[in-house]
C-alpha cells in the first residue's frame, strides 16, 4: 500500500509540515496512519445538508476503527429550491465545477491517501463524483438521504407541490391561508426533497454506479440506518486503500450503462443526462447523448415515483431500494461490474428482494414499456433535446401547437401567471442555456405555473435551459445548440407551428423550405446577461448541454 501522504509528513525536511498538523491536534501516531480526506458539503442553508455534520462524525468513527486518520474539510452547496425562479438559479449548475475543482485542489495540496465524499442535493453530488473520478484515489461516497414527505389535510405533500400551489393561490383556487399552512408542512425535516427529483436520482445512481454502499441511495436522512451506512463507509474506504480499488476501476462504460438503466427504471430527473456525461468525461470515458435514448428504449419504467407518481423515496426504500430495482433489471444489466464493497454487482444483489410490488414492478408489468427519459432531435434541436417522457400524459406524446416566445424565464412566467398563454401554445423560453443564461437555469417555476393554471394537458414548454427533477408534463429542455450559440431556437417566432412526436423522437418547427436558413443567417448574438464575475467566465468556457455542459478543454 503506497501512501501519498508520506511525501507530506515523513522525514526531517517535513518537520514544519508535521508542526502544522500538530497545531490542529494530531499526534505522531496519527501521522503514521493513512490520511483520509472527509469532503463534506455541510451548510446551515440547505435542508439536505443540515445533518451532514453528524454523518461526518460517523464516517470518522469508521475510519479511525479501521486504522486511518480522518481530516474533514468543506465545500459549497447551493439549494436549488431556494435558488429557483429567480436569478439565483444561474449559479446552481456552474457550482458543480467549483465543487469538483475545490475537492481536487484540497486533496492534492494536502497529500491525502483516500477520500470520503459526504453530500446530498442536485449539483453537489455530481460535482463530488467528478472529483472522485478526476483524482482517482481510493474513494467512497456517503449520501445524506431523502427527506420524509410532508403531510397536510390527510395527504402526502412535497416541495414540488408548493410551486404548483403558488399558481393555484394566484388563480384563486386556494386561499393564502391554506398556502401558508401547506408551506409549514411540505418539508418536515432534513434530507433531499422527498420525491425522485435530481438530488435523490443522483444519490440512487451513485449506488447504481457502485460508488456507495448498498441502500446508501435511498436510506432516509432521519434514519439510524443512514448513520450505520456512514460509519461502515469509513471502514470501507480503508479496505479500498488496502486493495487499491479506485473510482476508475468502478466507473466504466458498463457501470455507466447500469446507472442509466436504473435511471430509466426510476423515471428520474432529466438533469442526470448532464451529470452522468460530466462524470464519464472525468473518468476518461466517452458517453454520447444517444446512449441514453438507446438504453431508454430497452429499459422499462418500473417505479411510479413522485413527482409524476404517488410514491416517494421513502416507499422505494421500503420496497427494497436500489438493490431490488437492480435485481429486477438483472437480465439487462452488466452484473460483473466492481463496486466499493469490493464485490461485483451480481454478488451484491444475492440477498436483494422486492418487498412492495406496488412500488417496484416486474419487467413484464412495467409502468411504461420504455424508460423515463427520451432524447429528441429535429430541425429545432439538431444536437438533441431531453424530455421526461414518463411524466407526459398520453395525449401530449404526439402534439402540435403555436409558439409563444420569450427570451427569459421571468418574461414567460409573467405571461403564464397573467393568463396570456392560451391552450395549444408551445411556450418557448430561450437564452437560458449554459452560455446564454448563463448557467442553464431550471424552469420549475414556469412548469408548475402551467400546471397550477390547469394547462398541463394542453401547453408544452420548450427551452435551451433545463427542468427540475420535480417537473411533470411535456417539458422539453437542453435544446441544443442553444440560442446563444445561434441554434434554431434563437430564430423561432410567435405563431410558428411546433411539432412534438416523442414516440418518434422528433422536435420540429414547421417552416417553408429555406426560411429557417434565412432566419439563422440574419441572426446576431445578444449582449451577455452578466457583466463580470464567475458567471461571465463560466459562459465563456462552458460547452454544449448535449455534451454535459462541461468546460471546454484546450
Amino acid at each position: 500500500m503506497k501512501l501519498r501522504s508520506r511525501k507530506v509528513v515523513e522525514g526531517i525536511e517535513r518537520a514544519a509540515h508535521r508542526a502544522l498538523f500538530k497545531a490542529v491536534g494530531l499526534m505522531d501516531e496519527d501521522l503514521e496512519k493513512p490520511l483520509v480526506a472527509i469532503a463534506n458539503s455541510w451548510t446551515e442553508v440547505v435542508p439536505g445538508h443540515q445533518h451532514l455534520k453528524g454523518l461526518a462524525e460517523a464516517v470518522k468513527k469508521g475510519v479511525v476503527a479501521a486504522g486511518g486518520t480522518p481530516l474533514e474539510f468543506n465545500t459549497i452547496a447551493i439549494c436549488d429550491g431556494i435558488a429557483m425562479g429567480h436569478e439565483g438559479m444561474r449559479n446552481s449548475l456552474p457550482s458543480r465545477e467549483i465543487i469538483a475543482d475545490s475537492l481536487e485542489l484540497a486533496v492534492n495540496a494536502h497529500g491525502f491517501d483516500a477520500l470520503v465524499c459526504i453530500s446530498s442535493c442536485d449539483k453537489i453530488v455530481p460535482g463530488m463524483l467528478m472529483a472522485m473520478c478526476r483524482l482517482n484515489l481510493p474513494a467512497i461516497f456517503v449520501s445524506g438521504g431523502a427527506m420524509l414527505p410532508g403531510w397536510y389535510e390527510g395527504r402526502s405533500l412535497s416541495y414540488s407541490e408548493m410551486f404548483e400551489s403558488v399558481s393555484a393561490a394566484k388563480a384563486g383556487a386556494i386561499s393564502e391561508k391554506i398556502l401558508r399552512e401547506m408551506e409549514a408542512c411540505a418539508c418536515p425535516g432534513p434530507g433531499s426533497c422527498a420525491g425522485m427529483y435530481t438530488a435523490n436520482t443522483m444519490q440512487c445512481l451513485t449506488e447504481a454506479l457502485g460508488l456507495t454502499l448498498p441502500y446508501g441511495g435511498t436510506a432516509l436522512a432521519v434514519s439510524a440506518e443512514r448513520y450505520r451506512i456512514a460509519e461502515e463507509a469509513g471502514r470501507q474506504v480503508m479496505m479500498l486503500l488496502q486493495k487499491d480499488i479506485v473510482p476508475r476501476k468502478i466507473v466504466t462504460r458498463k457501470s455507466l450503462e447500469n446507472a442509466i438503466m436504473v435511471d430509466m427504471a426510476l423515471g428520474g430527473s432529466t438533469n442526470t443526462v448532464l451529470h452522468l456525461m460530466a462524470v464519464a468525461r472525468e473518468a476518461g470515458l466517452p458517453l454520447a447523448l444517444d446512449t441514453f435514448d438507446r438504453l431508454s428504449r430497452k429499459t422499462p419504467h418500473l417505479c411510479d415515483l413522485n413527482p409524476a407518481g404517488p410514491y416517494y423515496v421513502k416507499d422505494l426504500h421500503e420496497a427494497g431500494g436500489i438493490p431490488a430495482v437492480m435485481k429486477e433489471l438483472a437480465p439487462l444489466l452488466h452484473l460483473d461490474c466492481l463496486t466499493v464493497t469490493g464485490r461485483t454487482v451480481k454478488e451484491n444483489l444475492k440477498k436483494a428482494r422486492t418487498r412492495r410490488r406496488d412500488v417496484i414492478r416486474p419487467l413484464n408489468r412495467p409502468v411504461h414499456r420504455e424508460g423515463g427519459i427520451a432524447i429528441l432531435k429535429g430541425n429545432l434541436a439538431p444536437e438533441g433535446a431531453v424530455v421526461k417522457q414518463s411524466a407526459v400524459v398520453a395525449e401530449m406524446l404526439r402534439w402540435k401547437g403555436r409558439a409563444k416566445v420569450y427570451d427569459s424565464e421571468e418574461d414567460a412566467l409573467t405571461a403564464i401567471l397573467t393568463g396570456r398563454i392560451p391552450p395549444s401554445s408551445a411556450v418557448v423560453i430561450r437564452y437560458e442555456g449554459p452560455k446564454g443564461g448563463p448557467g442553464m437555469r431550471e424552469m420549475l417555476a414556469a412548469t408548475t405555473a402551467i400546471k397550477g393554471m390547469g394547462l398541463q394537458s394542453s401547453v408544452a414548454l420548450l427551452t435551451d435551459g433545463r427542468f427540475s427533477g420535480a417537473t411533470t408534463g411535456p417539458c422539453i429542455g437542453h435544446i441544443s445548440p442553444e440560442a446563444a450559440q445561434g441554434g434554431p431556437i434563437a430564430v423561432i417566432h410567435d405563431g410558428d407551428l411546433i411539432i412534438i412526436d416523442i414516440p418518434r423522437r422528433r422536435l420540429e418547427v414547421r417552416l417553408k423550405a429555406g426560411e429557417l436558413k434565412r432566419r439563422l443567417k440574419a441572426w446576431k448574438p445578444p449582449k451577455p446577461k452578466v457583466a463580470g464575475g464567475y458567471l461571465l467566465r463560466y459562459s465563456k468556457m462552458v460547452g454544449s448541454a448535449a455534451e454535459g455542459a462541461v468546460p471546454l478543454r484546450g
